[in-house]
């Protein structure tokens, strides 16, 4: 009996789900496949004419996304078809990913996965958060909201690596830790400041990518790292813009207007210095081609961890302390007199 590897997020579906603003690239995209239905159907030739809808696909595709809104990345880091953390780990080790399980105290999160791999030749700890490519799967997954085991097991594999003198890469996909009861009697927020702090320390090098959303401390709880890159589009917030608007607006209507306030998208994070890099997208989303979404990353991955790798173990961890102690605005209130 031959028994089939289990694959969820490394094989990927077909650009199947479009986004409202996406219409008109989904009508150019119909009308092609109508053609080449016609061209399969009878002897026509259709080169030319689809030649040209090519073109119009592309010109399409750059209108449509060329000056998004805050709201709207936040829409395509959500997309349905957008390659999850396993697709990614898959094309970084060219499939020579290991997972490795459990963390040892609760059980396995699947949440979470991680393990070694093989990328270039060298060794990697790769670690993410992975959703599920389908109903079954995210239920599975548990959507990519971890527990508080997923971030131990992530705790665990990064003391592994720095055991081992191998590198770090966390990919961040999730739209916040698992808030359930359960996981907060079992310390949610124990286990993701453990990580912050353990994380800190770690004294070989770091890599964080945010490939989809990166929301609050579940997304912290794996992101702190030498090098902090988002995928150009994506976010990262302490809060949803859903969640946000709640609270300020007591509805969800203005999601809108808080995703704009919020500052959330690439270009806000890394004017505002709290990443240091963004990793263009195939033009459409990563969801329009996977598998160049997958190789950019990686061409960014191993630029700056062939320069990492270079630096001095205690330079790593001095220079990530202050890298985060710096983010914010310290003002310290002067004394006032009395009477």
């Amino acid at each position: 009996m031959i028994i089939k590897p289990f694959r969820d997020g490394r094989d990927h579906k077909p650009m199947e789900t479009f986004l409202e603003f996406e219409k008109p690239i989904q009508n150019v995209i119909e009308q092609i496949a109508k053609l080449k239905e016609v061209a399969e159907e009878g002897a026509v030739d259709v080169k030319s004419t689809l030649k040209d809808l090519e073109k119009k696909l592309a010109e399409t595709r750059r209108s449509v996304y060329t000056g998004l809104t805050p709201w709207e990345r936040v829409q395509v880091s959500r997309h349905p078809d957008r390659p999850y953390s396993l697709k990614y780990i898959d094309a970084l080790s060219g499939g020579t990913f290991i997972e490795l399980h459990g963390d040892r105290t609760v059980k396995d999160d699947k949440a979470m996965v991680g393990g070694f791999g093989s990328m270039n030749g060298r060794t990697v700890m790769f670690i993410g958060q992975q959703k599920g490519i389908n109903t079954k799967m995210r239920q599975y997954r548990n959507f990519g909201m971890p527990n508080p085991e997923g971030y131990r097991k992530a705790l665990r594999l990064m003391k592994l690596a720095e055991k081992f003198n191998k590198p770090v890469v966390t990919l961040i996909d999730t739209p916040g830790a698992f808030p359930g009861l359960e996981a907060e009697e079992r310390g949610q927020g124990e286990a993701i400041a453990r990580n912050l702090f353990e994380m800190v320390q770690l004294k070989v090098p770091v890599i964080c990518v945010i490939i989809g959303e990166g929301a609050s401390g579940g997304a912290l709880g794996i992101g702190v790292g030498d090098k902090v890159l988002m995928m150009e589009n994506t976010w990262y917030s302490v809060i949803s813009p859903e969640s946000c608007s709640s609270i300020l607006w007591r509805s969800w209507d203005y999601k809108e207007q808080a995703a704009m306030a919020l500052k959330l998208t690439p270009k806000d994070m890394l004017a505002n210095k709290l990443i240091d890099g963004v990793i263009e997208e195939p033009l459409g989303g990563a969801h329009s081609d996977p598998d160049e979404a997958t190789r950019k990353v990686k061409v960014e991955v191993e630029k700056h961890l062939t320069r990492l790798l270079k630096t001095d173990p205690e330079k790593l961890v001095e220079r990530r302390i202050k890298k985060f102690c710096d983010m914010g605005v310290v003002l310290k209130a002067k004394p006032t007199r009395k009477g």
